[in-house]
């Protein structure tokens, strides 16, 4: 099967050269850049100079099966990735039972293999997530674990916290941490500050995340190794990554779009889907977190995808779970809040959303090279659309992107060479 792309803009992060008009893919694998192919195609793509780039890989996501399908399913959530541009998700452990033995883990490869979408389970650091005992990371990561973490329950014990560092670091793994100190935490709702005085709801104070991204700082520090801190969303903790990046330590940072396209504010209409954690912050955090991206400080842009069931979402506000979906919307609000207001480049945005992921679980991905697999998308940059709960193919609705225009979208995923999506239509 050869199929040629044309008039399109090759755009691959991992390079700084030109950008190419002409990509040729023959049997799965990208065959030539630039150039016309000689003989026949089985298939023309027009790309009519949409951007034609690397699959995406996101670094943090919730497919809640085993033990959560009433939120969401592992091929409902393959779906929605392919919806999306993503080729590859790492999924994280907060499942029940936990991804915290090797039979989960062969149970979510199993489920993941219903489809092409290629899920990387992340294993749990502690058992059953409770912080107390150590996993036996080495048959989880022989299982295909692709990194370690706790996800939302973060490792309080600083001395468990640094041996998981070390051996993860010893198996050739990195440790995601979810950075929250639930001393100061607990119980808050939503932001600290003033939009929670305003409405009397319990706040989280940003120090809760500073705290903990500051330990995890020092422990990289003093032993060594590295660690990647999810979801940053404060103006401070994207200092204290500067700031420990200058230094050469090994620290990496991620940006969920929500946090650089929303801020507290948007909770005073107390709709249950904009509670997160962590949560919505202010003006000055969102700025900060978008200058991050901006220096390279937050190398990668995740979508935390939490679907939660309608059910849910619509209890009270200090009731209702914590999450949002993003899969599906990702694209768009990175266009539309960061591309073209031009705060960053799309291939900036495009290397934070594709090679940088990779590069951090060390793992191939995010090229566009003769010889690669042909994992692409297509994006159309000038599409206008609304964000509507009847378009999703996760089962979860839970976005604050609802009614909302969005600039930008992809209209074209493949993976291994196979169409798996086109103009928002799934093919598995």
């Amino acid at each position: 099967m050869r199929i040629w792309f044309r008039n399109v803009r090759v755009t691959d992060p991992s390079t700084e050269g030109d950008i190419p008009e002409s990509l040729v893919v023959r049997d799965g694998i990208i065959e030539s850049l630039g150039e016309e192919p000689e003989g026949p195609c089985d298939r023309i793509v027009e790309g009519e100079g949409r951007i034609l780039a690397p699959g995406l890989t996101d670094l943090h996501v919730h497919l809640r099966e085993p033990g959560f399908t009433h939120k969401e399913t592992i091929l409902t959530g393959m779906r929605a990735a392919a919806a999306g541009g993503f080729v590859q998700v790492a999924a994280m452990p907060n499942t029940r039972p936990a991804m915290d033995r090797v039979e989960v883990l062969n149970l979510v490869a199993e489920k993941a293999s219903q489809g092409p979408v290629r899920v990387l389970p992340v294993a749990a650091i502690s058992e059953g997530l409770a912080g107390e005992v150590m996993t036996d990371m080495a048959s989880l990561t022989e299982a295909g674990a692709c990194a370690f973490s706790d996800d939302g329950m973060p490792v309080m014990d600083s001395a468990m916290m640094a041996s998981a560092m070390c051996r993860a670091a010893a198996l050739g793994k990195v440790v995601i941490d979810h950075c929250e100190d639930q001393n100061l935490s607990r119980g808050g709702a939503m932001h600290r500050g003033t939009v929670s005085e305003e409405l009397g709801l319990p706040g989280i104070p940003a120090a809760a995340e500073d705290i903990m991204t500051a330990r995890n700082i020092c422990l990289a520090r003093e032993f060594g190794v590295p660690v990647h801190i999810a979801h940053v969303s404060t103006g401070t903790s994207v200092e204290l990554i500067r700031r420990a990046r200058q230094e050469g330590l090994k620290v990496t940072g991620e940006a969920a779009p929500h946090h650089f396209s929303l801020t507290h504010g948007e909770v005073r209409n107390l709709n249950p889907v904009t509670r997160v954690n962590p949560p919505l912050r202010t003006e000055e955090d969102r700025l900060a977190v978008i200058a991050g991206l901006q220096e390279g400080v937050l190398s990668v842009i995740a979508t935390d995808h939490a679907p939660h069931s309608r059910e849910e979402k619509s209890r009270p506000y200090r009731e209702a779970p914590n999450g949002m979906t993003g899969l599906e919307t990702c694209v768009g609000v990175v266009f539309t809040y960061l591309v073209h207001p031009g705060l960053m480049p799309a291939r900036s945005a495009l290397a934070a959303l594709s090679v940088n992921p990779c590069r951090i679980l060390g793992i191939p991905g995010g090229t566009l090279r003769p010889g690669d697999p042909a994992d692409l998308i297509l994006i159309d940059p000038e599409l206008e659309w609304t964000v509507q709960e009847d378009e999703f193919h996760s089962m979860a609705v839970n976005s604050p992107y609802l009614n909302r225009r969005l600039k930008g979208r992809t209209v074209l995923t493949m993976i291994g060479g196979q169409v798996v999506m086109q103009d928002n239509e799934v093919f598995f």
